[in-house]
């Protein structure tokens, strides 16, 4: 690295919208082992724009620009995933280590492409699968490991995505999210975050079987009467083994009014753990947990200890867990350790993906 303070260059970096200003941005802030250098958007206007809000000393719509930068170590890719591959190959080349966003790719062969690449870079290549290291997670997972439960043997999961799916409309900036080709589905998204997770917890989905539905084919343009083809589906039943041997079983809608936004059970021979969010995206954080153990008959909650929350940041932010994944790379980049997950912790979720679209076509 060119300096004891780790340089970030963020491609897809906006003035006032988008996950790299929401989530990002405020996560670099919350660490003093990095400084953000440096920033790629879409336009020369909206570069200078987003420098000026984000005080980045340099901005650029071309990759190139940043990529020759010897004060950018690493490079976190924000951007929408049809252009993953082409950046995050690129960055690699250029001897960058990399944080993607989630999905890696739009479908296995393009991971399974990147990863034959990364093979042979010099950095390392990152991907925020930051669920896996909310404070939550981590506490859950050291309660199985203590027995808690006693032996887990089953796992439910019922979470209502909502938009950009599954609504009557949508804004054009929400139009990629409704073609399956894009790779930015509910199911490779809200649903994969948690498929992530019960590997982690449980072990990777095995023989999974499946029903993918596309409910609502057309939705109406919100700032016009056009309407679009959708593919991508607003329904996502999942079921199967986990390694361990407990039985999963997960249920994604795309939008309900009145219904439960997210409920995960954990069932096991002595007790029971229930989960619940505002939202079904996991990775957001925000979870509430309750406890059921052995010699109790009722649920009671379990408060997250301190010891889980190293930050001394606001929990409830969406930047909290895109920090921790950070403050793990930090380590990673410096000490050579392998604390964060990686491309090849993505590559594994890609291929549950697609064993699940497989079972849902047969």
């Amino acid at each position: 690295m060119s300096s004891p303070c780790i340089g970030v260059g963020i491609v897809g970096l906006s003035a006032n919208r988008g996950w790299a200003a929401r989530a990002h941005v405020p996560a670099l802030a919350m660490l003093p082992d990095y400084e953000l250098r440096g920033l790629v958007a879409s336009s020369p206007e909206s570069a200078t724009a987003a420098a000026s809000k984000h005080g980045v000393a340099f901005a650029s719509d071309r990759l190139d620009d940043l990529l020759t930068r010897t004060d950018i170590d690493l490079v976190v890719v924000s951007i929408k995933v049809p252009e993953h591959r082409r950046v995050v190959e690129a960055a690699l080349r250029a001897g960058k280590a990399v944080l993607c966003e989630w999905p890696l790719a739009r479908d296995l062969s393009e991971a399974q492409a990147l990863a034959v690449v990364a093979q042979d870079a010099p950095k390392p290549c990152f991907v925020n699968l930051q669920a896996r290291n909310s404070p939550a997670v981590r506490f859950i997972g050291d309660l199985l490991k203590q027995g808690y439960v006693g032996q887990t043997l089953s796992t439910s999961v019922l979470g209502a995505a909502g938009p950009p799916w599954g609504g009557e409309s949508v804004e054009r900036s929400e139009v990629m999210y409704q073609a399956r080709e894009n790779g930015a589905t509910m199911l490779t998204i809200a649903a994969a975050h948690m498929l992530d997770t019960l590997s982690v917890l449980f072990g990777a989905l095995e023989r999974p079987k499946a029903t993918l539905a596309v409910q609502r084919p057309r939705i109406r343009l919100r700032d016009s009467e056009q309407t679009i083809h959708v593919t991508a589906p607003d329904q996502v039943c999942v079921s199967g083994r986990l390694g361990s041997g407990a039985v999963a079983a997960l249920h994604y809608r795309a939008s309900v009014r009145c219904g439960t936004h997210f409920r995960w059970e954990i069932n096991g021979t002595s007790g029971d753990i229930l989960v619940q969010a505002p939202s079904a995206h996991l990775q957001f954080g925000r979870l509430s947990i309750q406890g059921c153990a052995t010699g109790s008959r009722s649920l009671a909650p379990l408060d997250i200890p301190e010891a889980y929350w190293p930050l001394a940041s606001e929990r409830s932010s969406l930047a909290y867990n895109v920090a921790l994944v950070y403050e793990c790379i930090a380590g990673d980049l410096r000490t050579g350790s392998r604390t964060a997950p990686t491309i090849e912790d993505a590559l594994k979720l890609h291929r549950t993906v697609d064993a699940i679209e497989a079972a849902s076509e047969r």
